[in-house]
């Protein structure tokens, strides 16, 4: 227990310390950061996040299996975040907004990712050791999100159709003239939302999608909630300075999603069967590092435009 509180110390000073030098400290930034300066803090953040598995192996009770658990989980969030963001990619196209603009919207849509994961996990985590048979219900809704992911295709985003945009418009008033990345502005005494704010909406509540696919995902690979908790929030911290990494290097993933298809139907499947066959953690990671790295391959190998 000793161990554990140390560990949940050490997690939350690191992560006050990335959550304000990517949140706070580049958040002074009015300019699009550059691929060679997100390149470099995405590496840092992934060498933290891949740090903090080695002292969990070293230093962790019954680390060496918990330290697998959390690499696995860690690359499996994190290659989601990466086809995450390029959905907010498109939604910041579809809506316009200047580079500018993008890393506060950026910013507060981490902060809510971040909030939603928590609470998605610790209400997972019950869910499994209250109610066994849910693990069945995390198999299908990941068999189902494989398929899906499978056949989708990028569509542009229309925010006129999302749920959460409707509801805001029935209470303020929109102000498209103003090019701002301010969420609230005033005009004679009246408060208008602005194209920042719906972006803003329209980026939480697709994470909020990805969370409710995501969380199964995780918890199909461990039920503990440290593990859980920490692999996940690594991958979304430092989601910043990966989105303008992502920005120069989009061809290096364009069958990215092939691969995360393919791993959330492997999880799912054993999800299904862990009442009949129980696959080893360190088959799993490798599994997991195959896909993703074919899959990057083939982006790499395959000249944009051949079938």
């Amino acid at each position: 227990m000793e161990t554990q509180l140390l560990f949940w110390a050490l997690f939350i000073l690191l992560f006050i310390i990335i959550f304000s030098i990517d949140v706070v400290v580049t958040g002074h930034r009015h300019d699009k950061m550059s691929f060679k300066a997100a390149s470099f803090w995405t590496v840092i953040w992934i060498s933290t996040a891949l740090l903090f598995s080695v002292a969990i192996y070293l230093f962790y009770p019954d680390g060496k299996d918990l330290a697998l658990k959390y690499v696995a989980a860690y690359i499996v969030e994190y290659s989601l975040s990466i086809d995450n963001l390029f959905v907010f990619i498109l939604i910041f196209t579809s809506m316009d907004i200047p580079q500018a603009g993008q890393p506060r919207i950026l910013k507060w849509g981490i902060i809510g990712a971040v909030v939603l994961r928590i609470l998605f996990i610790i209400a997972g985590v019950e869910l499994l050791h209250a109610f066994h048979f849910t693990i069945y219900i995390f198999g299908l809704i990941l068999v189902f999100t494989s398929v899906k992911m499978l056949f989708s295709k990028n569509e542009k985003v229309d925010p006129e159709k999302n749920f959460f945009v409707k509801i805001v418009k029935k209470y303020f008033k929109l102000d498209t003239g103003s090019d701002t990345d301010h969420f609230f502005i005033k005009k004679n005494k009246t408060t208008y939302i602005t194209l920042a704010f719906i972006t803003l909406i329209l980026v939480e509540s697709t994470d909020l999608i990805f969370a409710i696919d995501s969380i199964p995902a995780v918890l199909a690979i461990t039920d503990n909630s440290f593990i859980a908790i920490t692999s996940n929030l690594f991958a979304i911290l430092g989601l910043r300075a990966l989105f303008f990494t992502l920005a120069g290097v989009l061809n290096l993933f364009r069958y990215l999603k092939y691969g995360i298809s393919f791993i959330l139907l492997y999880i799912g499947i054993k999800m299904l069967i862990s009442g009949i066959v129980v696959i080893p953690v360190s088959i799993s990671l490798v599994i997991i590092l195959m896909a993703v790295a074919v899959s990057i391959f083939a982006s790499v190998l395959i000249k944009p435009g051949r079938k």
